[in-house]
């Protein structure tokens, strides 16, 4: 449901205004049944705060992709990918690289369902059930379908950690670190742990929201101990930055605002 409900504030980015559409995505809105309704009934269930939040943390993802292509990278690994299209969206400026999308294999058989007949960059579907599958074989896994873990690799992290156990996150970045190599790049957003602890009556709502689809907010990472919590795991951290600060660099003051300030996007290199 919340991979749904992503893509859907991905594809109705036509819903703002031209000046606030930061990363357009043609494909998201097949992923559920609002791509039918009239604009109007769409326009309540994806208020603006939503779909300005989506746009914000897309494309400061898709910058960082794009930034490590265009600087000679060609492995990019979406892990817990959902419906993520970037391998469709850019599939120009992806020739050349494997994407490797990693996901619990009932996600990929919808996703390559609802997108057949699409053809995009080299795509290498790992079906992966982290319930049952440890995560240390993950390198292995990826070695067997063309990863070279000797050369760098973008790993994307996206609305993922939040539902994550604490154990589960340490897992997941030892087993990044695992396959990537030296001057490789790992973007994630986050919630902040405080808003977690202590949280605002539109948190409370929102988490209602999450766990009422049969999902909840679990973890949190404290921002001003990030750095030494990814360096303890062989990452250094090169940016990590609240949303509304983000959304300061594309919009005016008033659209920021009305992003979210409990959630940040953290970017880091392997060291």
């Amino acid at each position: 449901m919340t991979a749904a409900w992503v893509a859907g504030c991905r594809g109705l980015y036509d819903l703002l205004p031209e000046r606030e559409q930061l990363a357009r995505d043609d494909y998201g809105t097949r992923f559920l049944s609002a791509a039918r309704l009239p604009r109007s009934i769409a326009r309540m269930i994806f208020p603006r705060r939503g779909l300005l939040y989506m746009q914000v943390r897309t494309r400061v993802i898709d910058d960082v992709m794009l930034d490590f292509v265009k600087n000679g990278g060609r492995q990019v690994v979406l892990l817990g990918a959902g419906f993520d299209c970037r391998a469709l969206r850019f599939a120009r400026e992806l020739e050349g690289t494997t994407v490797f999308e990693i996901d619990h294999p009932a996600t990929q058989s919808k996703k390559k369902r609802v997108l057949a007949g699409e053809h995009g960059a080299r795509t290498e579907y790992v079906a992966w059930d982290f319930e049952s599958r440890p995560l240390s074989e993950l390198p292995s896994e990826l070695a067997s379908r063309g990863h070279d873990r000797n050369e760098p690799t973008c790993t994307i992290w996206e609305g993922v950690t939040m539902y994550l156990t604490p154990r589960a996150i340490d897992e997941t970045l030892r087993c990044v670190g695992d396959y990537s190599s030296a001057g490789s790049k790992l973007v994630f957003n986050y919630t902040d742990r405080a808003r977690l602890d202590h949280p605002s009556f539109s948190d409370r709502m929102g988490a209602r929201v999450v766990s009422a689809i049969g999902e909840k907010f679990r973890f949190g990472f404290d921002p001003k101990t990030l750095a030494s919590y990814l360096e303890e795991r062989g990452f250094v951290l090169e940016r990590n930055a609240p949303f509304r600060e983000l959304a300061r660099e594309f919009f005016d003051e008033r659209a920021a605002r009305k992003t979210a300030d409990n959630r940040l996007i953290a970017l880091a290199s392997k060291t």
